[in-house]
């Protein structure tokens, strides 16, 4: 349930509104934007009285939420979600930019990958640490040796680092990274949401692989639920019975999420198809369609790469791809 406040109404007026519905065993998620001021009525809304909500001068108006989200909610914050990282802005007409290896292999590989896709204009530097594979023999990742040698290449750079968490107990080694991804198949692990939700950091929610939409939003509702409201959204593709690509890159899914939800959206053209040759039409197409942003991967040698060589582009080709999206960027009145 949301009450509407009418424009501007004084926030003592506000508050004392607050305090009467809090009286009646439910909690509120208040939402000041730029047109509309939101309280959004978290709890076992048969105990309120709506009729005397509805009573007081300063109420619009009163609307029952159908889907089983509230915090992800575009009913419940009518502004699009804004995340800052380190100065830099996900969201707000900015086209953000997350390039670097699927896995840190090495410190030379990872520095000399993160200094040239920032001079090629990337704002996050991704790299994993720890891999989820589908295979035990499959290069796992570095682990926390990868994450030292992901901060070594932001120091040499200033750019954020992005990085995968597995499980809760590696939560206390990403203390110093800039934004945690949770990778698809961790999507529903509720536990783990529940923990992020707990911190003050941006989370990278990947979609599951057979995941619908409204589950999507609802483990972002577990992270939110906890109090961490920086939570941005990352489509990776879905599994269908197409076999010519890894997997289904479903670009409906942003303009659904963005009519159903203010969180930021990102787009993993990389993992959607699995082929590097589809990675700039993706690119393009995902910022046509009004993605907030793309996480490209990037690797100096893919035929060498020790993890998903077949959907990673050179620097190189990273270069050209990102000329070509600041003139889509720019089409769409957005900025890179």
């Amino acid at each position: 349930m949301i009450v509407v406040v009418k424009p501007n109404t004084k926030e003592e007026d506000i508050q004392r509104l607050i305090k009467m519905i809090e009286t009646q065993g439910v909690k509120i998620h208040y939402s000041k934007g730029i047109d509309h001021t939101i309280l959004g009525i978290v709890g076992d809304t048969t105990l309120v009285d709506v009729a005397k909500i509805r009573s007081n001068q300063i109420v619009e108006n009163v609307l029952r939420v159908q889907e089983p989200y509230k915090k992800a909610n575009r009913l419940f914050h009518p502004d699009d979600t804004i995340i800052e990282v380190n100065g830099r802005k996900v969201g707000e007409g900015t086209i953000s930019i997350i390039a670097g290896p699927c896995s840190v292999e090495s410190e030379e590989q990872i520095v000399s990958i993160a200094k040239s896709v920032k001079q090629s204009g990337a704002t996050f530097l991704r790299g994993g640490a720890f891999k989820p594979r589908s295979s035990p023999y499959a290069f796992q990742g570095m682990g926390y040796e990868g994450l030292e040698l992901l901060k070594i290449a932001r120091k040499a750079t200033g750019l954020p680092i992005v990085s995968e968490l597995m499980s809760l107990e590696q939560l206390p080694a990403f203390e110093d990274v800039d934004i945690i991804q949770v990778g698809a198949r961790n999507m529903q692990n509720f536990i783990l949401l529940r923990e992020l939700g707990k911190i003050d950091k941006p989370i990278l929610l990947k979609r599951g692989l057979c995941a619908t939409m409204q589950e999507f939003l609802m483990s972002a509702e577990y992270i939110m639920k906890e109090g961490n409201d920086k939570v941005i959204l990352c489509e990776r593709g879905i599994r269908t019975f197409e076999t010519a690509t890894r997997n289904t890159l479903d670009l409906s899914c942003v303009p659904v999420l963005k009519k159903k939800s203010h969180l930021p959206i990102i787009i993993d053209p990389s993992h959607g198809t699995g082929l590097s040759w589809t990675v700039e039409a993706l690119s393009k197409a995902a910022i046509a369609v009004g993605a907030d942003g793309v996480m490209i991967e990037v690797h100096n040698n893919p035929e060498e790469a020790l993890c998903d060589g077949a959907q990673s582009i050179t620097p190189t080709q990273f270069d050209s791809i990102m000329k070509t999206l600041k003139k889509y960027a720019e089409i769409e009145n957005k900025v890179m």
